[in-house]
């Protein structure tokens, strides 16, 4: 195998990237190898001297053309130009299927992006976004993936000294909301024209004859983002930082910075050190979704229609969707959750009154629905309560009427409900032993664990158990 890039993005307006190589670093090191993914991409496996020379960027693979994206962003509400600052995409790799996906180096050096910062990613954000967009993807969710990190032989500074690393990470494409963002500010009509008929090409050929191209585009995004919302909620993950920047055209999980999972059920979870409104907890991310589209939208005015008020009525009127989108994606995913099949008028009470009572006893997201499957109950408020006793009986009631069979209702269950999600505890003991001990044996176990993670395995009970105090106090950070 050789690779196969190709490098369509630079035939786009010159003001979207600049060409630019990565920095060299003292001694790379090859940490973490994706196999299966470079199989699949059809990227060559050489040896770890080779990949580390190649996935550090000391070395250029052959036929690469390295760029810097730019794009802008709305963070946490406030529009900043912005750009990679700290990536270097090598081009886009051709699979043996024909297939199309950007590879790119995270954490490659500093660009004309940077915006004062080193351009340099530290080992354990790296192996953070590793192991849980790699979880992410065997969840069954929408995300970007990750090929290897490779450890630079360089510190990178940050609160302290820390080990630094580069991550190639694999996605459809790294377009964004805020790259339209950036087009309308920087770019004229005809080369924002070239943006999206670039994007529906590459994302949705389905609407290249599109009558309107735009606003089709605009459709095609908010469904895609309303499922991968719904997704997020069915596991209880909680991104963190979804700035217009963060969110992916082409509809993928994408930038695992101060990412975390759910263990409490609470709506208002948060768990990022910045996100100090919670403006990006868990139940507000369909909300930001909307928002986010909503600055999509505004992007693409001057293509939806040449007169303005034209443009704004048919650019709110689709908008204006997305909530009953996502509201019916949320409750199809919740009866699927709970192993119901059709729709009755009463299933959305019967999920809100389980969700109530969650709250209310403190219960674990993830367990919760475990236990409901299985049958098996701890001893645990929740489920000793009389609300969820009455709850109990008229869940058995509802999902086996029809003359359903509870080993029909518990198969339903068992695709939408995961064993095993990367438990913030977990990931950190993980982190902690990789970078402070060099000792990856969690690492890998999880790694193993979580490819398969709505199948039982007896012994690993560890994972599937919360924190004793909960994750009262944790914080996750942003990388840079």
């Amino acid at each position: 195998m050789k690779w196969n890039l190709q490098h369509t993005y630079t035939e786009l307006p010159a003001k979207l990237f600049t060409l630019q190589a990565p920095a060299p670093v003292k001694s790379p090191k090859l940490e973490l190898f994706n196999e299966s993914l470079a199989e699949f991409l059809g990227i060559p496996v050489a040896d770890k001297v080779e990949l580390s020379e190649l996935l550090s960027g000391n070395k250029i693979p052959q036929g690469a053309k390295p760029l810097a994206q730019a794009y802008a962003g709305h963070q946490f509400g406030n529009f900043t130009i912005l750009g990679d600052g700290r990536a270097i995409l090598l081009g886009e790799q051709i699979t043996p299927n024909q297939e199309l996906f950007d590879v790119q180096l995270k954490g490659a050096g500093r660009t004309p992006y940077s915006r004062g910062g080193d351009g340099r990613a530290t080992l354990k954000s790296m192996l953070r976004e590793y192991l849980i967009s790699e979880a992410m993807y065997h969840l069954g969710i929408a995300s970007t993936r990750a090929l290897a990190v490779v450890k630079t032989g360089e510190n990178v500074q940050r609160e302290w000294e820390n080990e630094g690393a580069i991550l190639t990470r694999v996605a459809k494409s790294h377009i964004r909301v805020g790259t339209f963002e950036f087009a309308y500010q920087q770019l004229t009509l005809v080369e924002q024209k070239e943006l999206t008929t670039y994007t529906i090409h590459r994302e949705y050929p389905e609407i290249k004859n599109s009558s309107n191209p735009a606003l089709d585009l605009l459709k095609a995004v908010m469904e895609k983002q309303a499922s991968l919302i719904t997704d997020w909620m069915r596991v209880g993950f909680i991104h963190g930082v979804m700035n217009t920047d963060n969110m992916s055209i082409a509809g993928e999980t994408i930038d695992y910075g101060p990412c975390a999972f759910m263990n409490v059920y609470h709506p208002k979870t948060v768990f990022s050190s910045i996100d100090s409104t919670g403006r990006y907890s868990y139940s507000n991310q369909p909300l930001i979704a909307h928002w986010n589209l909503s600055r999509l939208a505004i992007a693409l005015l001057s293509q939806i229609h040449e007169n303005q008020e034209e443009a704004v009525k048919l650019a709110q009127s689709t908008l204006n969707e997305f909530p009953e989108i996502y509201q019916k994606k949320w409750e199809s995913m919740m009866s699927k959750k709970l192993g119901l099949e059709g729709e009755l008028p009463t299933d959305k009470a019967l999920i809100d009154d389980l969700l109530k009572i969650m709250e209310q006893h403190a219960a674990d997201y993830t367990n919760t629905f475990l236990a409901i499957q299985s049958g098996d109950f701890p001893e645990e408020s929740l489920f000793q309560s009389d609300a969820f006793q009455d709850w109990y009986l008229n869940w058995i009631r509802r999902a086996t009427q029809n003359g359903k069979s509870m080993e029909e209702v518990q198969e339903i269950m068992g695709k939408y409900n995961p064993q095993y999600i990367p438990r913030n505890h977990k990931v950190e003991e993980a982190l902690f032993q990789a970078t402070e001990n060099h000792d990856y044996t969690i690492f890998n176990e999880m790694l193993v664990l979580l490819k398969t993670p709505y199948q039982f395995k007896d012994g690993l009970t560890a994972y599937q158990v919360p924190p004793k105090d909960g994750d009262d106090g944790y914080q996750t950070f942003c990388g840079t």
